[in-house]
Order: C-alpha cells, then sequence, then structure tokens
C-alpha cells in the first residue's frame, strides 16, 4: 500500500445513491405533469438499460459516445414503457438528473481525508460535465477528471483503467482503483491495479448491493472513512 500514489473511483453506487436520486428528480419532474407511478421502479427500468447500452460501444456496433447520449436514449425506451410523453425540455431535464445526483453521507469527508495522502480522480462511465456537476454538488475534490470519456470507451475495457493510472504518470500498481462493483475490480486487478472494495448494501434497494467482493481485492472497507483509516489518511 506504501507504493500507492493515486486513488480512482467508481461514481455511480459506489460515491453516489443514483437510485433514491433519480426517483426523486423523476417525481419532481412528472408529477406536476399528472404523472402517477413507482418512482423507484422508474429509477430501476432507466438503470436496467445502462450496461446494454455502453455493450454497443464497447462491442463497436456504435460509436463511442458520452454517457449523457446514451441516458437520453435510455429514457426514450422507459418513456414509451411508462406511457410518458413529454416535450423536449423536459426530457433534457429528466435526463440531466444524473448530474443531480446526492452523494452516501461518507462519501466528501471520505474523499477529504484521502486527498491528503493521494491523488484522486473518478474513473466512472459517466462523461465530464456530468462527473463536474456532481463534484460541484457534492464538493468532491477531485485532482482530474478521468473515466470513459477520456479514454474513449467504456468500463470495462482494460484501456479506461490503463488511462487513468498513465494521466497521473503511474504504473497500474501505483493505482488503487475504489468501487463498489466486485466486476469493476476484477478488471481493473486483470490489468495491475490495486483494487479497494467499498460496501454499499443498499445501492439497488434495502439489502441488495454487494456486501462483500466476488473477487480476490486488496482491501475491503465499510464506507470511504474506513478505507481512509485504512490507509494512513
Amino acid at each position: 500500500m506504501k507504493k500507492i500514489n493515486a486513488l480512482i473511483f467508481d461514481v455511480f453506487g459506489t460515491l453516489v445513491d443514483w437510485r433514491t436520486s433519480v426517483a426523486r428528480e423523476a417525481e419532481l419532474i412528472l408529477r406536476p405533469q399528472g404523472f402517477q407511478l413507482d418512482w423507484l421502479a422508474f429509477a430501476d427500468a432507466w438503470r436496467d438499460e445502462y450496461q446494454p447500452a455502453m455493450e454497443k460501444v464497447r462491442t463497436g456496433n456504435i460509436a463511442f459516445c458520452k454517457l449523457d447520449a446514451l441516458h437520453l436514449r435510455n429514457l426514450d425506451i422507459v418513456l414509451e414503457r411508462f406511457g410518458i410523453t413529454l416535450d423536449e425540455t423536459l426530457r433534457q431535464k429528466l435526463n440531466l438528473a444524473w448530474h443531480r445526483l446526492e452523494a452516501w453521507p461518507d462519501v466528501t469527508a471520505g474523499l477529504n481525508r484521502l486527498r491528503t495522502r493521494f491523488r484522486l480522480a473518478p474513473c466512472s462511465n459517466g462523461n465530464i460535465s456530468l462527473m463536474v456537476d456532481l463534484a460541484r454538488k457534492n464538493n468532491f475534490p477531485w485532482d482530474a477528471i478521468l473515466g470513459a470519456e477520456f479514454a474513449r470507451d467504456y468500463k470495462p475495457k482494460p484501456v479506461v483503467y490503463l488511462s487513468a493510472a498513465e494521466a497521473f504518470d503511474l504504473e497500474p500498481s501505483q493505482t488503487m482503483m475504489v468501487a463498489a462493483h466486485s466486476s469493476d475490480l476484477a478488471a481493473a486487478a486483470s490489468v495491475g491495479l490495486k483494487t479497494a472494495f467499498i460496501r454499499r448494501p443498499d445501492e439497488f434497494g434495502p439489502g441488495k448491493g454487494e456486501i462483500d467482493p466476488e473477487c480476490t481485492v486488496d482491501l475491503v472497507a465499510n464506507d470511504l472513512l474506513d478505507l481512509a483509516r485504512q490507509l494512513n489518511a
């Protein structure tokens, strides 16, 4: 652990509570239009389209585009499924719900402690403007914005992790990927990064998130403050 110089972070689920945030934003926008629905189910349905949309990019079926564009395509699918029609202004406003997600309670304080020892950056599938807006909303102290748009591909493709380490002029082994998802960490470890698993048991609903890693990791932490303690930050 003494050789680690930078920590890079998954964001959706690891740092921010996308599920209740998207449900809240959907209700704020759609209820005044007369729509009544299960807001959490709407958030889940939108998120369910996330991986299939990125897989089209990863496999070369469509050219790389920002996650905002994929989210908008996915939103149209979900709106049709729920029988909702919106004008263009509301459609675009709802799509930007992902720019207004709330952080888990430990995150901002945890990142600030970790930054006393390490360089920090998101390594998210979210585009740069999305990451900047989440940082400004939640006071995330990033040193850089890295991830999918920087790499021009989506996790878990190796280039996303390796380009983040390279951006800091570091070897993969000097860089730690921090995430609440075993698949993300397994992919990072496979190209030489160190890994830290963060428990987010309620990400997909009460008790429906990952509690323990399903792959070998270097550290397991209950939250970012616990990670900071383990890393002596």
